[in-house]
């Protein structure tokens, strides 16, 4: 039985590799990808590998290599067209009901597409013609290139009702293929079929093979109805399915190890154009669960970038409601709110690629979001909203399908709520008149005073590692890339934890990507990493001066190797030093967030918020200068803790 390649596509998709794969062979996370023992070959050391942003396994111990089906094939003796079906029902996927009518849908997707590519080859000398001007004029004062307009085909559909229609007639293109692939208008009370797309710069929309698949077009007069239009749905095209560069950001992500995604087409163009090639965009629609399992297919944690404005802020909601349902152990996403009333070629622009890069690492968990948006929906001033509060914060996460991760976050919330809104204690009984009632914990606002604008932060929080402007190398920073460095094996004990942190400074990111990137590249060639091939790395990517000032960053006696060996565990104590270093993130985040809250509601409970917030952040920050927590602590003592 013949199986079209759209369906045999539709079917990977659905499937990650590993989680076909996981059912007979013990995978485990190594960097990007998944390793465990052969099933092909008895073995003591794992040497088989499983790339999902790939879609293949790899078997190093006897050279087999495929995809899921190979791999039903090789492992339970199926044929191909059992593994199709098996796989098909898996994945929800319904298989044709006879060949006869699956190679006519073939033949008439393949008429669909020799359509499309036609329509984008007519933009593209539109724009460079003499009816282009318009549309080149705008491109060139967005700031995009010759080149830019070549890598990511953009064109101009003319202003005249039948330009494309009359061009494509011209290719032996019937009107009714033109019609389903969304290329014309048409319907009963329109005699004659017109050009859907009319003076708009023209952006293709590609599948994951490449192949043109619809439009979007950005208008170039103010008065049209819509600024931007997509494609209608068609047999090819379902927008809430689709990521707009998706097949070129696949190879940048799996360099990067990680995804972004951004609200536009220009957005995604800006932020290749800015060297973040690993950016793909939904189709100017709320995000979907098939697209956040595309991003996930990806890598899996990928990074939602909405613009700094109110209705960025209410897309990166909405994206929550859309994620909890299917989140799950090592599957979330983290949001990057950028600078309010910028759009990311607004950013590019004004601080180039540096800018762009200091909002995508200081991305926000999933969590900080959730917090962050029920703060922001509700009052907390009083007993009975703090109770409405912390009921509504319970009942969202029972959205969250995956018991464990549940309960964390479960456990995640109410720690928050302790910790926030815990603004009172009892007080002695001072007569019948006080019965046994409380007391403010925090300062009561002098009277009749209010507060008129945001409290800002002191002197001496301002001028912490924290919050130092571009973002200062920290001594806890230090301390944990340089031990990695110079101790490489405990790498892979921490690869998640490293990956996970938005560190402050931008040579500590480069260089913890720089050694998870080493870590994947030698676990896929069994082989082990040694300090010597990371420093060569370091070397190699130009970033020795980077490495200079992390290593100029470090205080003593925070260097695990070298000197007297000391009864140490390397171990604990790097996933403490991670784990403090994150909360300090997190914190600052809070921070940014009780600040706003404290502008819009200038109540005492905000006012608590805050303090609490700023005293947390200078005890983090006092921990780390704190000489007895170098190595010359002891165990039982915690490292990084009180």
């Amino acid at each position: 039985m013949k199986f079209p390649p759209s369906l045999l596509d539709e079917i990977r998709a659905r499937l990650p590799v590993s989680a076909v794969v996981g059912r007979r062979v013990k995978l485990t996370k190594s960097g990007r990808e998944f390793k465990g023992l052969s099933p092909f070959n008895a073995e003591k050391s794992p040497s088989f590998f499983v790339n999902d942003q790939k879609g293949f396994y790899h078997d190093f111990s006897s050279g087999k290599h495929g995809d899921i089906f190979t791999f039903l094939m090789e492992t339970e003796g199926l044929a191909f067209p059992e593994a199709v079906k098996r796989l098909a029902s898996e994945a929800g996927v319904a298989l044709p009901a006879r060949s006869e009518e699956a190679e006519r849908q073939e033949t008439r997707a393949k008429g669909l597409h020799e359509a499309m590519a036609l329509a984008a080859e007519f933009f593209v000398a539109i724009l460079k013609g003499p009816l282009g001007g318009k549309a080149r004029t705008y491109l060139d004062g967005r700031g995009l290139t010759r080149d830019v307009w070549a890598e990511f085909g953009l064109g101009y559909a003319p202003a005249e009702r039948f330009s494309l229609r009359d061009f494509l007639a011209s290719k032996n293109v019937t009107s009714d293929v033109m019609i389903e692939a969304g290329l014309l208008i048409a319907g009963d009370d329109i005699p004659v079929p017109y050009d859907r797309f009319r003076d708009r710069v023209m952006f293709p929309i590609n599948d994951a093979r490449g192949r043109v698949i619809a439009f979007g077009g950005r208008a170039l007069e103010k008065d049209v109805p819509a600024k931007y239009l997509n494609s209608p749905d068609t047999p090819l095209f379902h927008k809430g399915r689709v990521l707009y560069n998706h097949h070129r950001a696949r190879q940048a992500v799996h360099d990067k190890g990680t995804v972004i995604a951004v609200e536009g087409y220009v957005d995604v163009i800006a932020m290749s154009c800015a060297g973040f090639a690993h950016t793909v965009a939904p189709l100017g629609t709320a995000l979907t669960e098939d697209q956040v399992q595309l991003l996930w297919r990806m890598a899996d944690e990928p990074i939602l970038c909405f613009d700094g404005d109110k209705a960025g802020k209410r897309a990166a909601y909405r994206a929550i409601d859309v994620a909890l349902p299917l989140i799950a152990a090592g599957k979330s996403l983290r949001f990057a709110l950028l600078p309010e009333g910028q759009d990311p070629d607004d950013l590019f622009k004004s601080g180039g690629a540096a800018a762009i890069e200091q909002v995508i690492e200081r991305a926000m968990p999933l969590v900080d979001l959730f917090w962050m948006r029920g703060l922001e929906a509700q009052p907390v001033d009083t007993p009975e909203r703090r109770a409405a509060f912390e009921k509504k914060m319970k009942t969202e996460v029972q959205a969250i399908p995956d018991e464990s991760v549940r309960g964390l976050y479960r456990e995640e919330i109410m720690r928050r709520i302790a910790r926030n809104f815990e603004a009172t204690q009892p007080a002695p009984s001072q007569g019948r008149g006080n019965m046994g009632g409380y007391q403010r914990r925090f300062p009561p606002k002098p009277p009749g005073a209010a507060i008129r604008e945001p409290i800002r932060l002191s002197a001496s929080l301002a001028r912490t590692a924290i919050f130092a402007p571009g973002g200062a190398i920290s001594p806890r920073e230090a301390l944990i890339l340089v031990n990695l460095f110079e101790a490489p094996e405990h790498l892979a004990r921490h690869a998640d934890m490293l990956g996970a942190i938005p560190f402050a400074a931008k040579e500590s990111a480069a260089l913890a990507r720089l050694a998870l990137d080493a870590l994947a590249r030698a676990e896929a060639e069994d082989r082990m990493l040694t300090a010597d091939a990371l420093m060569a790395e370091v070397t190699r990517k130009g970033l020795e001066a980077a490495y200079r000032r992390v290593l100029a960053a470090l205080r003593p006696g925070d260097r695990f190797s070298g000197g007297e060996p000391k009864k140490i565990d390397t171990d604990l104590l790097l996933h403490q030093a991670m784990t403090l270093h994150r909360r300090a993130l997190v914190l600052h985040t809070e921070l940014r967030a009780a600040e706003r809250a404290l502008s819009e509601d200038p109540s005492e409970s905000n006012f608590a918020l805050l303090a609490e917030l700023k005293a947390q952040l200078l005890a983090l920050d006092g921990t780390e200068a704190e000489p007895e927590f170098g190595l010359s602590q002891s165990l039982d003592r915690p490292f990084g803790f009180r």
